[in-house]
C-alpha cells in the first residue's frame, strides 16, 4: 500500500516520529523512546545478512521513511541526551497480522479455500525471501532495549531466511491441500522495485540483550493457519 500513498507512509514514519521526540525534548526528558525500524531500509542489500552496521539502500518510500525516522531517533539521542533507541526489526509475523501483508493473506485465504469461500490465491513474486519471526519474540526484544542503561539500536531478527513460496506451500499443507492447485500469479502484485532477499545478524542482541528467537517457521506458519481455520468456523 505504500507503493500507492507514498505520502501517508512519509508522513507519519517521518513527521510524527518528529514530533513525539520534539515533545519528550520540550516537555518530558525523561520518557524513553522506541522507534520501530525496519528490514526495508535496508532494501537492496549489500551483504548477505544485515546488521547494525550495514549500509542502509531503501527501495520504498516506507524504507526511505523507516532510515528518516532512525536518523531522527539518532540524533535526538546525541544531540539531547534523550533515551531514544530504534529496532531494526525483521518481519515479524502472528495471527493478529493485517490482511494486506502476504503471510496473513497466505495464511487467511487458505483457511477461506479449504472452507469453499474462495477459489485462488492470487500473488505476486513469490521467490522474495524473507526473514520471517513470530511478533511475541520481538516484543520482549523491544522490552529489553527500553531496560538498558544506555539506549542503543538492534537489529532483531532470526538469521533465517524463507521465500514466500515456502511459506504459501507448507500453509497449504498444514490445511491438507496443494499449494500448486490454488495459487495465481498476478503481475499487478509485483514492487515497482523489489527487495530479493533480507537476512538478519542479531548477534549485538545475542550478546548485549541476551535475547534469541524462540518460536521457529514451521510454527510460526502452523499458529497462523490453525488460528485463521478457526476463526472461519
Amino acid at each position: 500500500y505504500s507503493f500507492e500513498d507514498e505520502f501517508s507512509t512519509l508522513n507519519t514514519n517521518i513527521n510524527g516520529t518528529h514530533y513525539i521526540l520534539s515533545a519528550i525534548k520540550h516537555f518530558s526528558p525523561n520518557t524513553k523512546f522506541y522507534f520501530a525500524g525496519s528490514s526495508e531500509m535496508f532494501g537492496k542489500v549489500q551483504k548477505k545478512t544485515q546488521d547494525e552496521k550495514t549500509r542502509f539502500y531503501p527501495r520504498s518510500a516506507y524504507g526511505i521513511s523507516k532510515v528518516a525516522g532512525f536518523e531522527l531517533t539518532r540524533n535526538y539521542r546525541e544531540a539531547y541526551n534523550i533515551f531514544a533507541c530504534t529496532g531494526i526489526l525483521f518481519n515479524h509475523e502472528s495471527p493478529r497480522r493485517g490482511f494486506e501483508f502476504v503471510t496473513r493473506k497466505i495464511t487467511s485465504s487458505v483457511a477461506r479455500i479449504k472452507n469453499g469461500k474462495q477459489k485462488f490465491l492470487y500473488l505476486g513474486n513469490i521467490n522474495a525471501k524473507r526473514d520471517w519471526g513470530h511478533a511475541k519474540d520481538y516484543i520482549e526484544a523491544m522490552w529489553l532495549m527500553l531496560q538498558q542503561e544506555k539506549p542503543q539500536d538492534f537489529v532483531i531478527g532470526t538469521g533465517k531466511m524463507h521465500s514466500v513460496k515456502e511459506f504459501a506451500k507448507l500453509a497449504f499443507s498444514i490445511a491438507g491441500l496443494n499449494y500448486k492447485k490454488y495459487i495465481r500469479f498476478n503481475k499487478n502484485l509485483l514492487r515497482p522495485s523489489e527487495v530479493d532477499t533480507l537476512r538478519a545478524n542479531y548477534s549485538k542482541a545475542k550478546k548485549i540483550l541476551k535475547w534469541k528467537p524462540k518460536t521457529n517457521f514451521k510454527d510460526l506458519v502452523n499458529e497462523m493457519v490453525k488460528e485463521d481455520l478457526k476463526v472461519l468456523k
